[in-house]
């Protein structure tokens, strides 16, 4: 077999469940009630203008973004309502499987919806936060600092909340099994419970570095622009909104290509100190479940299982 880059997989946790996806196929796997897991198949949507603006710089990231949470929130779904029914309830969920396919657009809709929201949501708070402290801070360049911070303080706490809830505790293990899996491959080891147990749960390429990301690439981006008056300070930042999210993803990719750098790798150590919150050491079950959905998506990428630990894979 001619030698080929090999193809770069990521995915998602899910609800008692990992999601992964390739070129053509998403799929993600959820343990169920009596302990068996469940798949969920969605192709990937050949979109000719989508594949075009993939291969623009700064415009790949939003587009990235937007098909990330359409597709993320149609197996999010997927998996809400699955994990917890009892499977002998299955023939009479499925007399309304009809009912539910017909609503997958307006989930991938409110998907994108919801992360924008939350975006506008996580951009204004903190100008208004920091505009309470111009007396104090009253330059522009301490105005754009002390809003950084609040955001900072804002995603912080945020995710240590969320983290204390019994499910997204488990959501946050089924992430670190997610990245476990993702790192032996990467590392050409054979996938089974224990190979992946002894590999980091900590990923270069984690959705939790390009939300941290998108604080640091604000404070930069956002001194280039003024902080008065307060109405422009608002309108500024939710139109800067696509550019730091282009250039965040960027800086992502970058500090994935220099990991192996040693002077360079810290780049990319904020991210991996935010995972320290976003992952969990998972445990064996959930391992099991995260290593059966990215080798059902290999099955449906037509990617022989022997091939995984081999540089020759396309």
């Amino acid at each position: 077999m001619e030698n080929k880059e090999r193809p770069a997989y990521g995915g998602q946790a899910v609800v008692e469940g990992v999601m992964f996806g390739g070129k053509k196929h998403t799929v993600t796997a959820v343990r169920r009630k009596d302990s068996t897991i469940e798949y969920f198949h969605l192709p990937r949507k050949s979109r000719p203008l989508f594949q075009k603006l993939k291969k623009i710089p700064f415009l790949r990231g939003i587009v990235a973004i937007i098909e990330a949470s359409a597709n993320g929130s149609q197996h999010l779904n997927f998996s809400t309502e699955r994990f917890d029914i009892d499977p002998s309830e299955d023939e009479k969920i499925s007399e309304q499987k009809t009912s539910k396919l017909s609503m997958i657009l307006g989930v991938a809709t409110i998907g994108v919806i919801s992360f924008l929201f939350g975006k506008f949501v996580f951009t204004l708070v903190p100008i208004f936060l920091a505009q309470l402290t111009r007396p104090i801070f009253s330059s522009d360049f301490s105005q754009v600092l002390v809003e950084g911070l609040f955001k900072l303080l804002f995603l912080l706490t945020y995710i240590y909340l969320v983290s204390l809830t019994p499910i997204i505790k488990r959501v946050f293990q089924y992430h670190g099994a997610e990245h476990k899996v993702i790192n032996a491959y990467e590392n050409l080891k054979e996938l089974t419970v224990e190979n992946v147990q002894a590999q980091s749960r900590l990923h270069y390429r984690c959705g939790s570095s390009f939300i941290l990301f998108t604080v640091i690439v604000g404070v930069f981006v956002y001194m280039l622009v003024p902080t008065t008056p307060l109405w422009l300070r608002v309108v500024d930042r939710l139109a800067l909104i696509p550019v730091v999210l282009g250039i965040s993803f960027e800086v992502l990719q970058l500090t994935n290509k220099l990991r192996n750098v040693p002077v360079l790798r810290f780049l990319g150590y904020p991210g991996l100190w935010l995972q320290l919150i976003t992952t969990k050491e998972p445990d064996d079950d959930q391992v099991e479940v995260a290593i059966a959905s990215f080798k059902e998506l290999l099955r449906m990428e037509n990617i022989k299982e022997e091939d995984i630990n081999s540089e020759e894979i396309v």
